[in-house]
Protein backbone atom coordinates (compact mmCIF):
# COMPACT_ATOMS: atom_id res chain seq x y z
CA UNK A 1 0.00 0.00 0.00
CA UNK A 2 1.21 3.89 -0.35
CA UNK A 3 0.41 6.19 1.97
CA UNK A 4 0.21 9.59 1.36
CA UNK A 5 0.67 12.46 4.76
CA UNK A 6 0.07 16.32 4.19
CA UNK A 7 0.81 19.25 5.99
CA UNK A 8 0.93 22.89 6.07
CA UNK A 9 -2.43 23.91 5.66
CA UNK A 10 -4.28 26.78 7.36
CA UNK A 11 -5.33 30.50 7.35
CA UNK A 12 -3.75 33.00 6.04
CA UNK A 13 -4.64 36.66 5.37
CA UNK A 14 -4.67 37.78 1.37
CA UNK A 15 -1.02 38.61 0.36
CA UNK A 16 0.52 36.02 2.99
CA UNK A 17 2.29 32.84 1.82
CA UNK A 18 2.02 28.58 2.99
CA UNK A 19 3.86 25.87 2.32
CA UNK A 20 2.55 22.31 1.29
CA UNK A 21 4.17 19.17 2.12
CA UNK A 22 2.66 15.61 1.34
CA UNK A 23 5.07 12.74 2.03
CA UNK A 24 4.86 9.18 0.32
CA UNK A 25 5.97 6.35 1.66
CA UNK A 26 4.79 2.80 1.65
CA UNK A 27 4.92 -0.01 -1.20
CA UNK A 28 7.04 2.33 -4.57
CA UNK A 29 8.38 0.85 -7.37
CA UNK A 30 9.32 3.92 -9.10
CA UNK A 31 7.12 7.50 -8.48
CA UNK A 32 6.16 8.87 -12.02
CA UNK A 33 4.60 12.13 -11.21
CA UNK A 34 3.78 13.92 -7.41
CA UNK A 35 1.49 16.88 -7.93
CA UNK A 36 -1.67 19.19 -6.12
CA UNK A 37 -5.23 19.35 -6.80
CA UNK A 38 -7.92 21.38 -5.04
CA UNK A 39 -11.58 21.70 -4.80
CA UNK A 40 -12.92 24.71 -3.29
CA UNK A 41 -16.60 24.48 -2.04
CA UNK A 42 -19.56 23.81 -4.98
CA UNK A 43 -16.54 23.58 -7.67
CA UNK A 44 -15.16 20.56 -9.59
CA UNK A 45 -11.18 19.31 -8.54
CA UNK A 46 -8.73 20.85 -10.53
CA UNK A 47 -4.75 20.79 -11.35
CA UNK A 48 -2.48 23.29 -9.23
CA UNK A 49 0.46 22.05 -10.07
CA UNK A 50 2.20 19.24 -11.04
CA UNK A 51 6.27 17.64 -11.36
CA UNK A 52 7.07 15.02 -13.37
CA UNK A 53 10.46 12.37 -12.65
CA UNK A 54 12.28 14.24 -15.36
CA UNK A 55 12.02 17.63 -13.21
CA UNK A 56 9.17 19.31 -15.25
CA UNK A 57 6.33 21.34 -14.04
CA UNK A 58 3.42 22.31 -14.76
CA UNK A 59 0.80 24.77 -13.41
CA UNK A 60 -3.15 25.42 -13.94
CA UNK A 61 -3.68 29.34 -15.25
CA UNK A 62 -4.88 30.96 -12.17
CA UNK A 63 -1.91 30.12 -9.84
CA UNK A 64 0.76 30.58 -12.22
CA UNK A 65 3.76 32.80 -11.07
CA UNK A 66 2.40 32.73 -7.46
CA UNK A 67 2.35 29.21 -6.83
CA UNK A 68 5.82 26.60 -6.86
CA UNK A 69 6.30 22.95 -6.64
CA UNK A 70 9.32 20.85 -5.71
CA UNK A 71 9.59 17.54 -4.59
CA UNK A 72 12.88 15.75 -2.48
CA UNK A 73 13.10 12.75 -4.15
CA UNK A 74 15.53 11.21 -1.14
CA UNK A 75 12.47 11.61 1.12
CA UNK A 76 9.48 10.93 -1.76
CA UNK A 77 8.16 14.30 -0.73
CA UNK A 78 6.38 16.76 -2.67
CA UNK A 79 6.18 20.61 -2.13
CA UNK A 80 3.40 23.59 -3.00
CA UNK A 81 5.16 26.91 -2.30
CA UNK A 82 1.46 29.21 -2.15
CA UNK A 83 3.06 32.99 -2.18
CA UNK A 84 0.46 36.17 -2.67
CA UNK A 85 -2.29 34.14 -1.78
CA UNK A 86 -5.86 35.08 -3.11
CA UNK A 87 -9.33 34.95 -1.65
CA UNK A 88 -10.09 32.19 -4.42
CA UNK A 89 -7.17 29.92 -3.52
CA UNK A 90 -9.32 28.98 -0.90
CA UNK A 91 -10.27 24.95 -1.20
CA UNK A 92 -9.34 21.86 0.05
CA UNK A 93 -5.78 20.61 -1.42
CA UNK A 94 -5.01 17.34 -2.25
CA UNK A 95 -1.82 15.74 -2.74
CA UNK A 96 -1.54 13.21 -5.76
CA UNK A 97 1.40 10.55 -6.50
CA UNK A 98 1.78 7.97 -9.53
CA UNK A 99 3.67 5.40 -9.06
CA UNK A 100 4.95 2.81 -11.69
CA UNK A 101 4.95 -0.55 -10.89
CA UNK A 102 6.83 -3.70 -11.69
CA UNK A 103 4.44 -5.08 -13.90
CA UNK A 104 4.57 -1.24 -15.99
CA UNK A 105 1.31 -0.61 -14.75
CA UNK A 106 0.58 2.83 -13.00
CA UNK A 107 -1.46 3.74 -9.98
CA UNK A 108 -2.60 6.81 -8.88
CA UNK A 109 -2.67 7.70 -4.64
CA UNK A 110 -4.30 10.59 -3.17
CA UNK A 111 -3.90 12.51 0.16
CA UNK A 112 -6.37 13.12 2.50
CA UNK A 113 -6.85 16.70 1.79
CA UNK A 114 -5.75 19.81 3.58
CA UNK A 115 -7.83 23.05 3.89
CA UNK A 116 -6.39 26.18 3.04
CA UNK A 117 -8.61 29.25 3.76
CA UNK A 118 -7.70 32.85 2.48
CA UNK A 119 -9.22 35.79 4.28
CA UNK A 120 -9.65 39.09 3.72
Amino acid sequence: QVQLVESGGGLVQVGESLRLSCAVSGSIFSINAMGWHRQAPGKQRELVATTTRTGSTFYGGSVKGRFTISRDNAQNTVFLQMDSLKPEDKAVYYCYVLIDNSDDSIRQYWGQGTQVTVSS
